[in-house]
């Protein structure tokens, strides 16, 4: 039978506003509430608690206030685009997914208390892994190296590229990143999830403006 402090720990603290959808729960390993965010999705907390998610082509951009330890991670695949080799020749389609991505992460985690100066970078993913598809997870990274040097910020440290599916762990507070590198999978469970995500978004508009404050 579960003691009182128990039972109290297994049940997370409400999350921010607007993240209802996000799975949470009690890591008992971490002992740490996790939030587990899958493609498409973001997390930012102000709380002590960590985000986990899985990454093929898909690239996740860990940002966080490292004075506040305020801070989220998101979770985004670029749309193939048929016209183009490059997704950043213009702001449609392509490029236009990848800039609502990264902004709705920078924006709630300024609305929360950041500051756009204490605001520390890093990220992963970007695998080759979806083989129909080509150079997709290296365009991701493009992307997302020339988003955050246009909005100026530095990027502290990653791991993109390579041909590996990787689980990522990010603690907010800390800044740690923990990343494996998942060399042998027994099924193509990612590789279908990011190509049914990916026919998803080709499919669906962008909607509404958002800019950085």
């Amino acid at each position: 039978m579960k003691t009182s402090r128990e039972q109290l720990v297994d049940i997370p603290k409400p999350s921010l506003k607007g993240f209802s959808n996000i799975n949470r729960y009690w890591d008992k390993t971490r002992k740490s509430v996790s939030a587990k965010i899958l493609p498409g999705q973001y997390y930012v907390t102000v709380d002590d608690e960590i985000i986990v998610t899985v990454l093929g082509s898909c690239v996740s951009a860990c940002i966080r206030d490292r004075v506040l330890g305020i801070g989220g991670m998101n979770h985004f695949l670029l749309p193939r685009n048929h016209q183009v080799d490059d997704p950043l020749i213009d702001m449609s389609d392509a490029a236009r997914y990848g800039n609502y991505a990264m902004e709705h992460l920078i924006n709630d985690i300024l609305k929360y208390g950041g500051r756009r100066e204490n605001l520390e970078v890093k990220i992963i993913g970007g695998g080759s892994i979806i083989s129909s598809v080509t150079n997709i997870g290296s365009k991701n990274i493009s992307f997302v190296r020339r988003y955050l040097q246009i909005e100026g910020m530095v990027i502290v440290a990653e791991d993109v590229g390579d041909v590996f599916p990787r689980k990522v762990v990010y603690h907010p507070m800390s800044g740690k990143v923990q990343v494996k590198k998942m060399r042998s999978l027994h099924n193509d469970t990612i590789k279908v999830r990011e190509e049914r995500y990916m026919r998803k978004i080709a499919s669906e508009a962008i909607t509404g403006d958002i800019e950085l404050f």
